[in-house]
């Protein structure tokens, strides 16, 4: 069985029930921000490029990488990495490497604002695609990305680290490779596991070369861990992570940097998008606030209007994967998924 959508939706704070409803940008309450914006100055330079720590083993095996910040405002990943390389984790074989993405966005923070500083001039999780790449367009985030690319090609596993803006569930994204699936159900932290075409407006970074490839060795995961700014949120994350170097042997079992494994929780499940809904109109609205994480039981149900067009879910037990409450023209607005056997 699987749970039907609650009758109340989502709980939304002042600031998001504001925005929800379509309130100007001054006219939206402050953000509540519960975690400290992390000191990232000691980590600035990096011992491989600037903000990217690379440590190797002298026992052979993968290269396994974290990253945070590619989103400047989603600052619970970098406090992961910070405590980190603050309490000297080091990988017990292969190479472990800590990534902070963007950098240049997450020095812009101010919890006062904390929405505005999620990227400086583009997304940069929507770039990683080779004509965007090696193209001639200028941002900030394209430097940045120019600069970690060859670094990243030497990855064979990266967990991407990232928070939420909208109520929802945690869970994997892992794209539309069995191996990523496999390694993300393996993991079990957290228990669901969406695979996912990604993006109309461009690619993550793990939708990138090797990572994508269907018939390729190198995997990437991204963990949306909860809510941006509360303090939940880092323990989330850092159980994640730490299952994952576990998984991977890339620490000793009992490391005392990291924290013990989890007591087992619900079973992994797979979800499969059957759908990414784009919005096509400034008018895109749900017809109530739903949270990602709830499923619809029957198809055909109405869940949004986008300008004149309804949006109904395409099947029964309708999973809604991350709903974005405002939405603006050609952005995701909801992933509609179907769970299925894992």
């Amino acid at each position: 069985m699987v749970p039907d959508v609650p009758e109340d939706g989502a709980r939304l704070s002042p600031a998001l029930a504001a925005l929800a409803a379509g309130a100007k940008r001054e006219a939206v309450p402050p953000f509540e921000v519960n975690v400290a914006k992390p000191d990232l100055r000691p980590w600035r330079d990096g011992n491989a490029l600037p903000g990217v720590w690379s440590f190797a083993a002298a026992a052979s095996g993968p290269h396994i990488a974290v990253s945070a910040l590619v989103h400047g405002n989603e600052i619970c990943g970098a406090a992961v990495l910070d405590r980190w390389l603050r309490e000297g984790l080091r990988p017990a074989r292969g190479r472990l490497s800590f990534v902070f993405a963007n950098t240049e966005a997450f020095n812009r923070f101010d919890p006062a604002d904390p929405t505005a500083s999620r990227f400086v001039d583009e997304d940069f999780n929507r770039v990683w695609d080779e004509s965007a790449l090696s193209g001639g367009r200028r941002s900030c985030e394209l430097r940045r990305a120019r600069t970690l690319r060859p670094f990243i090609d030497t990855v064979d596993v990266l967990l991407d680290l990232h928070s939420m803006l909208w109520p929802s569930d945690p869970l994997v994204l892992a794209g539309r490779t069995e191996r990523a699936r496999r390694l993300a159900l393996d993991l079990g932290v957290p228990p669901l596991v969406v695979g996912d075409d990604g993006h109309a407006t461009g690619r993550r970074m793990i939708d990138y070369d090797g990572f994508a490839a269907p018939d390729g060795t190198r995997i990437g995961l991204l963990v949306e861990a909860g809510p941006h700014w509360e303090p939940a949120t880092v323990p989330a994350m850092e159980a994640t992570a730490a299952a994952l170097l576990r998984r991977c042997g890339a620490v000793s079992p009992d490391d005392e940097v990291l924290p013990p494994p989890p007591p087992p929780s619900a079973r992994p499940r797979l979800a499969e998008v059957t759908r990414t809904v784009t919005a096509a109109s400034p008018g895109f609205a749900f017809v109530r606030a739903f949270r990602g994480g709830d499923v619809v039981p029957e198809r055909n149900t109405l869940i949004a209007l986008d300008g004149e067009e309804e949006i109904r879910t395409p099947h029964d037990h309708c999973l809604l994967v991350m709903p974005s409450l405002r939405t603006a023209p050609g952005h995701t607005a909801v992933r509609l998924a179907r769970f299925v056997d894992a």
